[in-house]
């Protein structure tokens, strides 16, 4: 028996490797991590556009956690692309036994090149079934943005505004990342019901790569299975994306 901690990961496959499960796994085996997967959409992607997705039916979504569950003791769960809103209503079905397990939700809405990955329905779903179940949120600008209806936040105060809103609707903390703004510095706003507000900020490369936000969740659930706080996670999470863009941006 391993002494890795497990984390399960309920995302969508990326046929490109170069985001979704497929990144998920590599960097929960560069944390030292079990991985434990279900699979709730099949995509056709290449590096620059989603060229097709196959939405997993819900029950076997429903199955594929079930049996992950039963199969060890998972001590984090990472929540990625869901699809639509039967299957985020079959993940958080599926969820109500795992106690104070902690829930990394990646909100993902849509694909780097800006393919629909998560319907208007399931949006709803979403805030109304899994936000309350997520220890942590991780949405970039645009995300926040969409899921609060309004424009994407272009100040300081328009962010906070913003993680005070997601906050709202019962997660534990709001990681807003700062990925998609301008400046010489990445900064992400840690927010929490308890604390004040924490601007994470790492320097500012000039690296592209896709599934950075995937590789964020999962690291900070690599963490947070370990047993770190939220604020020790996300930081140990920045970190580990930080170090994947600087080996593209220096190879």
């Amino acid at each position: 028996m391993s002494s890795r901690p497990a984390v399960l990961v309920i995302a969508g496959s990326d046929s490109s490797g170069g985001a979704g499960i497929a990144r998920d796994l590599k960097v929960l085996a560069d944390c030292d991590c079990e991985a434990l997967c279900a699979i709730c959409a099949v995509t056709a992607q290449t590096h620059g556009h989603v060229v097709s997705v196959h939405h997993v039916p819900p029950e076997i979504v429903r199955t594929q956690i079930r049996a992950a569950l039963d199969s060890t003791a998972v001590a984090a769960i990472k929540i990625g692309m869901l699809g639509t809103s039967a299957t985020v209503s079959a993940v958080a079905d599926s969820l109500s036994r795992i106690g104070k397990t902690p829930v990394v939700l990646d909100p993902v809405l849509l694909s780097s090149s800006g393919g629909v990955l998560l319907d208007d329905e399931g949006r709803v779903e979403m805030r109304a079934r899994l936000f309350p179940l997520a220890t942590l949120l991780t949405p970039n600008i645009p995300e926040a943005a969409t899921l609060c209806g309004a424009a994407p936040a272009a100040s300081r105060e328009a962010l906070l505004a913003q993680a005070r809103s997601l906050l709202a609707t019962g997660a534990r903390a709001v990681l807003l990342k700062g990925g998609h703004a301008v400046g010489a510095e990445a900064v992400d706003l840690l927010l929490t019901a308890d604390a004040p507000p924490q601007w994470i900020a790492s320097p500012r490369l000039d690296a592209h790569s896709r599934g950075t936000g995937c590789a964020l969740a999962s690291a900070i659930a690599a963490a947070l299975a370990r047993g770190s706080s939220i604020e020790d996670a996300c930081r140990s999470g920045k970190r580990y994306v930080l170090s994947m863009l600087s080996a593209r941006a220096y190879s």
